[in-house]
């Protein structure tokens, strides 16, 4: 694919900000994007009526501004036999545990996003794996080994009618 990017967070260009520099032209190309990164640079330019040069410019531009922090494929999780998608809510008092838990979560295949969250937990994992034999393997494998580590409650996600990975890009 002619879009390819570096992978860039918006940290790495302290003196970017995002917000303020994407027009019209760099949402619509976004959005295309986000629905087919395989089109070609010449079908891109077409669909948004820029020469294919200033097309490659604005994508490389998107790519440093932190606007596309990575491409690559969605591979559908049965194609892997990882057919059971849990939410598990981890808790814990004291501030020390994070630091191990943390170590261990980066390092765990099975977990696909790690969000520090508000209220009674601390973070919210999603973890994808083959079965609950799997999960359960992964719970005592990895998160009971974490000192400190004082409660979890897993829920077990039966159909997932809506899940995307496309953002709005018009506000």
């Amino acid at each position: 694919m002619g879009a390819a990017v570096a992978s860039l967070r918006p940290q790495d260009c302290p003196g970017e900000d995002m917000s303020s520099e994407l027009d019209e032209t760099d949402l619509r190309l976004l959005g295309l994007l986000q629905k087919d990164g395989l089109q070609s640079m010449a079908d891109l330019s077409k669909a948004i009526g820029v020469a294919p040069s200033t097309l490659n410019d604005r994508v490389k531009r998107l790519g440093r501004l932190g606007a596309i922090s990575s491409t690559r494929a969605l591979v559908d999780p049965a194609a892997l036999g990882l057919d059971l998608l849990a939410f598990v809510f981890v808790g814990w008092s004291e501030a020390a545990v994070e630091t191990d838990f943390l170590k261990r979560i980066a390092s765990a295949e099975q977990v696909l996003e790690c969000h520090h969250v508000t209220g009674a937990w601390n973070y919210l994992l999603k973890v994808r794996v083959r079965d609950t034999k799997a999960l359960e393997q992964f719970l005592g494998s990895v998160l009971k080994q974490v000192k400190g580590l004082q409660r979890t409650e897993t829920l077990i996600v039966l159909s997932s009618p809506k899940e995307t990975t496309i953002l709005s890009t018009s506000g």
